[in-house]
């Protein structure tokens, strides 16, 4: 298998030369070049072609969020592994770089330069994240489109008459917290179900996420915790680093979060969400797919489908990686594919079919159905 290829980015010279050092000693990677902004950066990913790159935030000229968002117009499926001292300090910048579509972030010391723990950081944090996001699978670059998937037929031919919704299960990754953003307003006080989220999205962020989703919404959400009681209207997030399902005892519906074996190489895992799902409410299970990098939540939207429940997915224009939402949507499991401004609305029509006559008059959503998907 070809070397992992990485363009390393950040100001200090000390910091880029530790990490292409530390990088370099590794037999599966190899250091095409580093960069001190964002401008150079750019200009290198144009001529390099990387695998993957690391990137610091705060950088003159061109900083980290700036490129971020400059490096996603052009190349959605490039890997970006943030690699700042602000990680820590600054959790409300680090997790708009994940909104902006980074991969991931490690929070590097302080004293990145000279502190023996920054050598270990990048040792024991930056070169597993390398490993997943930037290898080449069968020859192919981490730049190109994932491959269609092969779409079986007739799932839910026998779920004529459905059921009202009970819950809704959410999956995002790449630029999932800006399109969660995006959806959340939609969704009333009186919400009448229960909404569950998994965000890729390391610890400490999701909490801040979990905050920002309240603020922008009439719904409070919050982190899960471990045996919480699930009620309508109200939304839970997975923690960064826990699996997060739902399980049925005597009294209630539960939360159940945990450190199993990551699935899809993501703890947490829409699969290990959507299965659980499935599990617990059956066909009144609405799955939302939006935006990220991959294929988590195809096999838990396969699960959904055989027990009659329903899959929305978030369009290729409105993405900013097609990947976990065109998996589902190109594998035939999509009710309905839209564009993120009608992601929102359509989830609110969807749980409120069946429970008020007044919702058939709110305005309609143009949906593409599985046969239209290219």
């Amino acid at each position: 298998m070809s070397k992992i290829r990485v363009l390393v980015v950040d100001d200090a010279v000390v910091v880029r030369r530790m990490v292409a050092d530390i990088l370099a000693a590794d037999d599966a990677i190899e250091v095409v070049g580093t960069a001190a902004n964002g401008r150079i950066a750019l200009s290198k990913i144009a001529q390099l072609k990387p695998d993957l790159v690391t990137l610091d935030l705060e950088m003159p000229e061109m900083d980290g969020l700036e490129t971020l968002a400059a490096v996603r117009l052009t190349y959605p499926y490039l890997p970006i592994v943030v690699l700042s001292r602000l990680a820590q300090s600054g959790a409300s910048i680090t997790c708009e770089a994940l909104a902006l579509g980074a991969n991931d972030c490690i929070a590097m010391p302080e004293k990145a330069g000279v502190a023996p723990t920054a050598s270990e950081c990048v040792r024991d944090q930056l070169i597993p994240k390398i490993k997943r996001f930037g290898v080449r699978q069968a020859g192919r670059s981490s730049l190109s489109v994932p491959s269609p998937v092969a779409r079986p037929g007739g799932r839910s031919a026998l779920f004529t008459v459905r059921p009202p919704m009970e819950v809704v299960a959410i999956g995002a990754s790449t630029g999932g917290p800006n399109a969660l953003a995006a959806v959340f307003p939609a969704f009333p006080a009186d919400f009448p179900v229960p909404i569950v989220i998994v965000q890729h999205m390391p610890p400490v962020f999701t909490g801040r996420l979990a905050e920002r989703l309240s603020s922008l919404s009439r719904i409070e959400t919050e982190e899960a915790e471990n045996g919480a009681v699930v009620r309508p209207g109200r939304a839970w997030l997975a923690p960064g680093d826990f699996h997060l399902a739902l399980a049925r005892d005597a009294e209630a519906v539960r939360l159940r979060t945990h450190q199993g074996p990551p699935e899809n190489s993501c703890r947490p895992s829409v699969d290990v969400l959507f299965r659980s799902v499935a599990e617990v409410y059956g066909p009144g299970v609405l799955a939302v797919i939006l935006t990220g990098m991959g294929q988590d939540g195809l096999r838990g939207c396969e699960r959904i489908r055989a027990v009659g429940g329903q899959v929305l997915a978030q369009d290729a224009a409105t993405s900013v990686v097609w990947g976990m939402p065109g998996a589902a949507a190109r594998a035939g499991l999509a009710d309905a594919v839209l564009p993120l401004d009608q992601l929102g609305p359509e989830i609110v029509r969807r749980v409120l079919k069946g429970r008020s006559p007044s919702v058939c008059g709110l305005p309609g959503t143009k949906e593409i159905t599985p046969n239209e998907i290219a």
